[in-house]
């Protein structure tokens, strides 16, 4: 293995590890009862059995396995792709994507929490959701940058 292959799925599998782990231990804080409530954010406890705005909830269980095989062709994708600048990003948005999915098989659904209504009611969101926005800036930053 070269060396820059060792960093990258270095790099991936860290982040990757990071983000499912502090994910995973926030969504137990409101499984296990948390609950805080403001003018503009509440922090309550919703499962959402769809995607995004619970969009495609009608596809049911097997939303979770075309998730899952999306997750693992981004995956292989990023380290066929060979290049480190793309590890941390992907591994946001892989760990992100990973703690979401894996919700669907132990919650049946994604553990929401972050629930804004000030000025306007957004959806309910959690902190993968917000790590895999953040990937996705980043690739289109990466990707539309200047070539030097």
């Amino acid at each position: 293995m070269s060396n820059n292959s060792l960093r990258l799925n270095t790099i991936l599998f860290f982040t990757m590890t990071g983000i499912f782990i502090v994910d995973q231990n926030i969504k137990m804080l409101f499984v296990d009862g948390f609950r805080y409530y403001t003018d503009c954010i509440d922090l309550i406890l919703v499962y959402n059995k769809g995607v995004a705005f619970s969009m495609f909830s009608f596809l049911d269980e097997w939303l979770k396995y075309i998730q899952l095989a999306m997750v693992f062709g981004i995956l292989l994708y990023i380290i066929m792709l060979k290049k480190v600048c793309f590890a941390f990003p992907a591994g946001l948005m892989l760990g992100g994507a990973f703690s979401n999915i894996y919700d669907r098989f132990i919650h049946g659904g994604v553990v929401d929490m972050v629930y804004w209504h000030c000025g306007f009611n957004f959806a309910v969101f959690n902190f993968a959701d917000v790590m895999i926005d953040v990937a996705v800036v980043w690739f289109l930053i990466l990707n539309f940058k200047p070539k030097n």
